[in-house]
């Protein structure tokens, strides 16, 4: 479940800096490479269980489910905190620059 989670997460912010690529300063491309990046883990992850002889995603057991399902959420949390430390460390509108300019 964090693998499918994680996957729309990356999916989602790749079509949305598509869309906005030319015009967009708000590196969006940056969270689209995190999300990925946390996919292809869960895949590695998944495919070290098939080896192990586990199953690649867990859909027998209820709680198992769920407990993947709130990690993949907390994933895709934290990877949108990570992607606004790094625009307020970039402040690719100069934003901050020009607030701080001011006082």
């Amino acid at each position: 479940m964090t693998l499918v989670i994680t996957l729309c997460a990356a999916a989602i912010a790749t079509i949305v800096w598509y869309a906005t690529a030319p015009d967009s300063k708000l590196h969006l491309g940056v969270l689209a490479l995190m999300y990925w990046g946390a996919s292809l883990m869960w895949t590695v992850d998944g495919i070290n269980g098939l080896i192990e002889g586990e199953g690649f995603i867990e859909i027998t057991d209820t709680a198992a489910m769920f407990d993947d399902a709130v990690l993949g959420l907390l994933v895709v949390i934290v990877g949108l905190a990570v992607w606004a430390i790094y625009l307020v460390a970039k402040d690719p509108k100069r934003v901050l620059r020009k607030s701080l300019a001011r006082g």
